[in-house]
């Protein structure tokens, strides 16, 4: 475990948005029903100007979460320390909540592919996944939260499913978990497992945060676009998951063809609506 990294439990912040430049103002000015808001780290690395500007604005009046795409944790690169630094002095300046980023590699060889390439699920892996991370939360002094990527290969020599390479990199690095429900449905259609049995495989105590998003069909398999409404298959696994795992942070995400904010906010509450009615009951 990293030595630095608080071990308190994480309260939950209820019902979230991803954060997106084409709603700063009417976020703002009209007050929606959001709980938090996620931002994108890499869009507030640079020192001062506006997105700061706005980001000091938000922060006073809602919790925020950090969430990056660069943290390449399953890369045999080393890790970019240039960029922890980047990332702890941000954090220090939002205070957030908790910072993300995902079980996967981004580049080798210095090299950036843009993308969010899944691991082999082995033994080996684990341990230089979770090794990796324990160095990030010294850095960071805090824990940080893993979440799943879709994917749409897998590896011959990998040994255990990916719900239990997730666990175990958690686990062993005492780290979190985002489980992102859409990446599971797309996952499960492209491989042939059931997403439920994911769910169920994973352990309550080491999960933080839901992401809620859309994806495309592309022949036979489904892409994970973000682009899209969250179809109804997810929100199925999302009463699943809210039934396994309790009261969990839960976010919309859209990454392209942001729509209105209405659209949006429509989206979380009927995340509310499906959680809330299971949550009483629990």
């Amino acid at each position: 475990m990293a030595t630095n990294a608080s071990t308190t439990p994480l309260a939950p912040l209820g019902f979230g948005l991803g954060l997106r430049v084409q709603h700063y103002e009417e976020i703002l000015e009209s007050d929606p029903a959001i709980d938090w808001l996620e931002i994108l780290s890499e869009n507030y690395l640079i020192p001062g100007g506006r997105p700061l500007h706005y980001l000091a604005r938000f922060r006073d009046r809602y919790p925020l979460v950090m969430h990056g795409v660069s943290l390449s944790i399953g890369s045999t690169d080393p890790l970019d320390r240039s960029y922890l630094k980047q990332l702890k002095a941000l954090a220090d300046l939002v205070q957030p909540a908790w910072i993300s980023d995902h079980l996967c590699w981004t580049g080798v060889a210095g090299n950036n592919l843009h993308d969010l390439m899944p691991l082999p699920y082995t033994e080996e892996a684990i341990k230089h996944v979770a090794d990796r991370v324990q160095q990030v939360q010294d850095a960071l002094g805090r824990r940080i939260l893993l979440e799943n990527v879709s994917s749409y290969v897998t590896y011959s020599h990998s040994t255990m499913p990916e719900w239990e390479f997730l666990t175990a990199v958690a686990e062993a690095a005492d780290s979190l978990i985002l489980l992102d429900i859409n990446n599971i449905y797309v996952s499960g259609h492209n491989h042939g497992f059931d997403p439920r049995r994911y769910l169920d495989r994973v352990p309550p105590d080491r999960v933080q945060q839901f992401h809620l998003a859309g994806h495309d069909y592309q022949g036979a398999l489904i892409i994970d676009t973000h682009d899209a409404p969250v179809p109804e298959p997810v929100w199925d696994l999302y009463a699943h998951a809210v039934r396994r795992f309790g009261a969990v942070s839960t976010m919309i995400e859209r990454d392209d063809k942001i729509p209105p904010l209405a659209e949006l906010l429509a989206e979380l509450d009927r995340a509310r609506e499906i959680a809330q009615p299971i949550l009483k009951v629990a």
